[in-house]
């Protein structure tokens, strides 16, 4: 008996017990299998309309709701730059001293 022959017998039993052991493994797919339509969806027949699922409705108002309301505060927020703050302090103060704040040009 040959050296070839008892190796040959421990590869193919190392091979089976390495293939056999699957573990937490499974057959099926984790994700949706691609169909080919957008999101999935089958486009209705003609002459029906699509079918609106329940939360669809509550995304679309919270979510351009939200963006309106951001925009809103945005546009109203107060200005607290250093440069709006010195504008202000140098108004105040020419104010104070009886200096004029805004330029008016001489007529010739």
């Amino acid at each position: 008996m040959s050296l070839a022959t008892p190796l040959r017998t421990l590869r193919t039993q190392a091979r089976r017990q390495v293939t056999s052991k699957r573990f937490a493994s499974h057959s099926a797919p984790h994700y949706n299998e691609p169909t080919g339509y957008l999101f999935s969806e089958k486009p209705p027949a003609p002459g029906q309309k699509r079918v609106k699922e329940d939360w669809e409705n509550i995304w679309y108002i919270g979510m351009f709701g939200g963006i309106g309301l951001t925009t809103l505060l945005m546009y109203y927020k107060p200005d607290t730059s250093i440069q709006g703050w010195a504008l202000e302090e140098a108004k105040e103060r020419m104010e104070a001293r009886g200096e004029k704040v805004h330029y008016e040009p001489s007529s010739l």
